[in-house]
């Protein structure tokens, strides 16, 4: 039995390889038809130029950001989202807004493919025309981006990533660059970093404290310098009082810079030895090597593909010959008992 039985094997796995040798020109012919195809085809993709080509270069540029996720620097994100109008979004979104460990790079991945932001970026870079859209413009340029914009985060590093995917390098830069600046500015105005916040606050009033100053010294130089013009007692004793209520509102404003100047200066001891919750490591620099396609890896895709089809269609022909010359499988086909 057992040697019936191997001599059957060994029978079939002749019969096999002799009906691959029957049909080897054909399988032989047709790979390399396929090979000689695919080659041609992507040397022609890469001579002709990127926006009419087929199979046209892909570049990819990146940023680089770190996202802080210490619940310190997080814990009023709930509050803050809810203030801002994203919390209900970031809660379908899946997003853990209550200062957890991962809020903070959540949010950014959010906000890369938040409507806003797209909708920011298609009316910037003009997308419906130079993606050609024609119907459902919004919905379309939104898709669209989504299926080149993308990010991630590395959890080890804090490190969170932004990249774009297009024919043009200069283009891919700019996009990405516009993304990190828009994410900055989304990180800003919801008040997440607070220090960052409260520093340019304080920036703006030690600002216009400062001018409030200069212009009231200025006021009682005026007033004084004119009380030696006023001959009448009685303007003298009125020019006087503006000029005591204005070195009294002075004397108020330098009080209010000394203390802001105080705030800023601790503020800024604080912030030396915290890390913000947003920060630019490296903007996107213009690709030089593409990303996409690998012509090489389709070369040989496309070539073991055809070997596989002939090698199939070799034994698809044989059995047709095999049926057509068996007359009771023919007879059979034909209805005849």
């Amino acid at each position: 039995m057992e040697e019936n039985k191997i001599q059957d094997d060994e029978i079939s796995l002749i019969d096999l390889f002799a009906v691959l040798w029957r049909y080897k020109v054909m399988i032989i012919v047709v790979t390399l038809i396929a090979m000689i195809g695919v080659v041609v085809y992507s040397v022609i993709s890469l001579k002709l130029p990127p926006e009419k080509s087929f199979l046209p270069n892909k570049y990819t540029a990146q940023a680089q950001m770190l996202i802080n996720n210490d619940s310190s620097s997080s814990g009023g994100l709930s509050s803050m989202l809810s203030s801002s109008g994203l919390g209900s979004l970031a809660s379908m979104a899946g997003l853990n807004v209550s200062g957890g460990a991962s809020s903070n790079s959540a949010l950014a991945g959010y906000l890369v493919h938040s409507n806003s932001v797209l909708d920011d970026i298609a009316q910037k870079f003009d997308i419906i025309d130079r993606y050609k859209i024609i119907e459902y413009e919004k919905s379309s340029g939104r898709e669209a981006l989504k299926g080149v914009l993308s990010s991630s985060f590395d959890d080890e590093t804090g490190i969170f990533s932004v990249s774009f995917t297009d024919i043009d390098p200069v283009f891919a830069r700019d996009v990405v660059n516009y993304v990190v600046n828009l994410l900055e500015k989304r990180f800003l105005d919801m008040g997440i970093d607070k220090n960052r916040l409260t520093k340019e606050n304080l920036e703006a009033n030690i600002d216009n404290t400062y001018k409030e100053i200069l212009k009231l010294q200025k006021e009682i130089q005026e007033i004084e310098s004119s009380v030696s013009n006023v001959y009448n007692p009685s303007q003298t004793k009125s020019v006087i009082m503006d000029a005591t209520l204005k070195k009294m509102e002075l004397s108020v404003q330098q009080e209010i810079y000394a203390q802001l100047k105080a705030q800023y200066e601790m503020l800024k001891v604080t912030m030396s030895s915290e890390q913000p919750t947003f920060q630019i490591l490296e903007y996107a620099e213009v690709p030089d090597k593409k990303s996409a396609p690998s012509r090489g890896m389709l070369c040989i895709i496309v070539t073991f593909a055809a070997f596989f089809v002939s090698v199939f269609l070799a034994f698809l022909l044989n059995a047709i010959k095999n049926i057509k010359n068996d007359p009771q499988v023919m007879s059979k086909l034909r209805g005849k008992k």
